[in-house]
């Protein structure tokens, strides 16, 4: 449970939630701590750490997940989001009675590695294990469940909420975050996500460069962490890149930080509906993103899209003729149901109602 856009979705929901009816417990893949650890034992959640989830190791976490549900019969939801992965752990909870097993898309993509085999076995599996389909994209739910049960309304779409008066503009923030930044009166893009090669971090940098080559007076921040950071340091450097670009590593302060950015660049090889790209809008941050990001992302108007096999110099035009101002986003936000606030209330009622209806049965 790191900074990352699910696992802070999931945050957004958890601390909104009426936690007096429903609790949330948490299974991760990693033994290390997470970012949000502590906050989930303080809200009364607990955290149960399984084995990784890869070729060589598939046995062992099989055997785990089914002695973890034979071992915990009290679970009426179990509610997955591991994408294709979530096919292993809603078949282990079937066996043992669970009543509501959701499957739930955060992709639209994810390439060829050595765990494709396994992948395409757990996407025709999962008819067979999970009973509700939830996506954060229609895109997303194509993917992972097709078409067929996309079309017929069985996949529900589950806003990636955000808490929308926490990003709401602010000029005293804004000029304090400037200030940490050395912005003075640059131009600030900003992009938030881990270092990987899904996020599109060496291109991102080829288009800072044709940025700054038109207008010098600009700096890029990036926010994250991942494997691929020293090799995008390594680029920044070999372009003589270093005194404008801000490697700021994991940051509790994201809503703070948008405040002071100007405009919020993300050229994705492939997304679900990042929450990221909501929080951005909830900033009124103009954003400019790969097309390779499902148009549902343009909640509020404020996202223009490029393909990335556009120039990075078509993407400079793209971003010099932008307006930097902060749009006030929120009214609209809520009225299309991305404030969590709202949408925990109806996940509440939804985990409440199946699993009593089916404990019934």
């Amino acid at each position: 449970m790191n900074r990352g856009g699910l696992e802070t979705m999931l945050m957004n929901y958890y601390r909104k939630i009426d936690r007096s009816k429903i609790q949330f417990d948490f299974m991760v893949h990693r033994t290390e701590k997470g970012h949000y650890d502590d906050e989930i034992l303080a809200l009364g959640g607990r955290i149960y750490q399984m084995p990784k989830i890869r070729p060589g190791n598939y046995n062992l976490y099989f055997k785990e997940l089914n002695q973890f549900f034979a071992s915990h019969p009290e679970y009426q939801v179990v509610h997955s989001h591991i994408n294709e992965n979530s096919s292993f752990v809603l078949r282990a909870a079937k066996k043992t009675g669970v009543p509501c097993r959701i499957a739930h898309s955060h992709l639209s993509d994810l390439g060829i590695d050595l765990k494709l085999p396994f992948r395409v076995y757990a996407r025709l599996a999962m008819k067979d294990n999970a009973n509700q389909y939830f996506a954060c994209s229609k895109q997303a739910g194509e993917w992972l469940f097709g078409k067929k049960a996309n079309n017929s309304q069985q996949v529900k779409v589950l806003n990636n909420a955000v808490n929308i008066e926490e990003f709401k503009f602010n000029e005293i923030t804004r000029e304090k975050i400037r200030q940490e930044l050395k912005a003075d009166n640059k131009l600030v893009i900003g992009h938030i996500g881990r270092f990987n090669k899904q996020k599109n971090h060496d291109y991102l940098i080829n288009i800072f460069k044709a940025v700054h080559e038109k207008q010098p007076n600009s700096i890029l921040v990036l926010v994250g962490e991942g494997h691929l950071r020293s090799q995008i340091e390594k680029k920044v450097n070999d372009l003589n890149l270093n005194p404008h670009v801000r490697f700021l590593g994991v940051r509790e302060d994201i809503a703070n930080l948008m405040q002071g950015i100007d405009l919020f660049l993300f050229p994705s090889l492939f997304e679900g509906l990042p929450v990221v790209l909501v929080e951005a809008q909830a900033a009124g941050l103009k954003c400019v993103v790969s097309s390779s990001i499902t148009d549902e992302t343009n909640v509020t108007g404020i996202v223009d899209f490029i393909p990335l096999n556009r120039s990075p110099d078509e993407w400079a035009e793209k971003i010099l003729s932008s307006t930097f101002e902060h749009t006030d986003t929120s009214d609209m936000l809520r009225r299309k149901g991305y404030d969590t606030a709202t949408m925990a209330d109806w996940l509440a009622g939804y985990y409440m109602g199946y699993a009593f209806k089916e404990k019934q049965a």
